[in-house]
């Protein structure tokens, strides 16, 4: 993970800097597995979020005001006991590892100074946030950890607190002259032999290793030479110096094409060239809340969407065989003239029908050569019902065409409005947008109400507001409904229109004032959103269709969010998170 033991020791510094000697003023927990402390100092206040989330597991200062829950969780009330108006008075790293300890004075019970640890691990899926005393006993930890679930080292109320178990590596920061590293597989890639042999690295670090040495990051264990193998070797040696004196340079890594956080690191990346931005930061706690506000974000509501995205998915699955079905039986009904002229051949020649044949071959009169055809019968029927057979095949066969043509119309406006709403799923931001969804679908008929046990008020959500580089708004509906809204009824008639071709999102709307000449570079800007919010989100050379309001129109009895345009522009572009919201 990009969140290794030199990040973890450039975030140490920088807390030392800034809380030691401050005071805990609250103490909040908005996620299960995350906590946020609010610290006091004589000269500023700061948020510190600590999480245990097996996703994106992290620690850094934040300006992020997440929602808290009514009732705080025990493990919340639990460090307001011990540590709320505590003062922190130490924040160490431990040894090399993504450990982080935080000491803090705060009074017991009994009127008693006492001290109690805050250690915060960061190990991926093994994250955890645990309060010790001073004699290192578990008071409480955000994951109770018991031999089910680990046989090597339990983190349970009572027991001792110990640190995890050493790696068979070499820590960075004790690398002086040389270090060992197995080069012997020739087709292993070298950054992997280095990432095997030195501790406190990430993926990213070893790769830019090996760049600094090759001036690529492809370069396999059996190409090396001494000369190489020493390139390597003094990379590592220069890197454990940088980070034994704290020369640090928080750097994060942006795709040049889409604007995707890719990585981050607190040394120089230089690996990548061309095809990343690489942004450089004074504060790494700066750095880290900017990548995890959104990654931590998508993450979060991808969890609490799950519902809704099996619901819609099974629904989308469900539709689209009903949609194969009903196609198959309008081609079955194709060949419903045929029973009709069966009909009519055999009531024409019933003279030459006897009971109990199987079959007849008569002259097909309908036909220019009156070709002979064979007619299959039932031999248990008489020749009058053989025919009324065929004449009821032709009228079922008729019925079936109509109703399957009406079925698959509206079979596919389901289609649509349901991978329309699976798109506005995707892309939600918050509760909020996600709970309006879900009054849509109850209002459709997709949730029972009986499900909706919670019938809290949900505030009406409003479009999403944003403005360009030249002053326009724009503005982006969150879900259908508001789709609806912000199209029919908040816009004017000579607004500009913005949506996807052919590729589900929300409708984006230039909200004209007295200037009407739109410069092209809002143009591209409320294109580049109208595709950041779709299911194209991810691709590059995105075409989005734009046109005035008044060529946008909802068919009669259409769901929510399902319009019709004409002439209209298309502009490509590739899909860019807005940033002034």
């Amino acid at each position: 993970m990009a969140f290794d033991a030199t990040v973890v020791r450039c975030l140490v510094g920088d807390l030392q800097e800034k809380i030691i000697g401050g005071r805990i003023d609250k103490i909040y927990q908005p996620e299960k597995d995350e906590i946020t402390l609010g610290i006091r100092t004589f000269e500023e206040s700061f948020k510190l979020t600590l999480s245990a989330s097996s996703a994106h597991p992290r620690a850094h200062f934040t300006a992020v005001s997440k929602k808290n829950p009514q009732t705080a969780p025990l493990f919340c009330m639990l460090l307001r006991k011990h540590i709320g108006s505590g003062k922190i008075t130490a924040v160490e790293q431990d040894g090399f590892e993504r450990i982080i300890r935080i000491s803090v004075e705060s009074y017991d019970e009994l009127g008693d100074l006492t001290t109690k640890y805050l250690i915060a691990e960061i190990m991926g899926r093994h994250s955890n946030i645990i309060l010790t005393t001073a004699d290192m006993k578990i008071i409480d930890c955000i994951k109770h950890v018991d031999f089910t679930v680990s046989s090597v080292r339990q983190l349970l109320p009572g027991l001792y607190y110990e640190s995890a178990p050493a790696q068979d590596k070499t820590d960075l920061t004790d690398i002086e002259g040389t270090v060992n590293i197995d080069f012997s597989s020739p087709i292993q890639p070298a950054d992997k032999a280095v990432l095997a042999s030195v501790a406190g690295i990430s993926p990213l670090t070893a790769r830019e290793i090996v760049y600094r040495a090759f001036g690529r990051t492809d370069v396999k264990c059996g190409e090396l030479t001494d000369n190489g193998r020493n390139k390597i070797l003094y990379e590592i040696v220069r890197l454990s110096k940088a980070v034994k004196t704290d020369e640090f340079q928080p750097c994060m890594i942006v795709d040049t094409k889409t604007g995707k956080l890719m990585d981050f690191s607190s040394t120089p990346i230089k690996q990548y060239e061309s095809l990343a931005e690489v942004k450089y930061f004074d504060d790494i706690s700066v750095l880290l809340d900017e990548f995890y506000r959104t990654r931590d974000m998508r993450e979060r509501m991808r969890q609490k969407s799950a519902d809704l995205t099996k619901l819609l998915s099974n629904n989308i699955e469900r539709t689209s065989k009903k949609i194969g079905i009903l196609t198959k039986t309008l081609q079955d009904s194709k060949s419903k003239d045929k029973y009709k002229i069966y009909g009519d051949l055999l009531t024409a020649n019933i003279y030459a029908i006897s009971q109990g044949q199987s079959e007849i071959e008569v002259q097909n009169y309908y036909e220019e050569s009156s070709p002979l055809v064979k007619i299959t019968l039932d031999p248990t029927l008489t020749p009058s019902q053989n025919a009324q057979r065929y004449y009821k095949r032709y009228n079922k066969a008729k019925t079936a065409e109509t109703e399957a043509a009406k079925q698959i119309e509206g079979a596919r406006a389901d289609l649509e409005y349901l991978e329309s709403t699976l798109a506005a799923v995707e892309t939600a931001d918050n509760d909020s947008d996600l709970n309006a969804i879900r009054q849509e679908l109850i209002s459709e008929g997709y949730i029972s109400r009986r499900q909706n046990v919670k019938k809290q008020k949900q505030a009406a959500t409003k479009p999403m507001h944003f403005v360009s580089s030249d002053g326009f708004d724009i503005y982006v509906g969150k879900n259908n409904t508001q789709n609806d809204y912000l199209t029919l009824k908040f816009a004017n008639s000579s607004d500009i229109w913005f949506h996807t071709k052919k590729i589900h999102g929300s409708h984006t709307v230039i909200k004209l004032g007295i200037d009407k000449e739109v410069p092209p570079s809002t143009i591209r800007e409320a294109a580049e959103i109208a595709a950041y919010y779709s299911k194209a989100r991810s691709s590059s050379q995105v075409p989005v269709d734009y046109t005035a309001i008044k060529n946008v129109k909802k068919p009669s009895g259409a769901k929510p969010g399902m319009v019709i345009y004409d002439n209209y522009n298309t502009i490509y572009v590739t899909p860019k998170e807005p940033q002034n919201k």
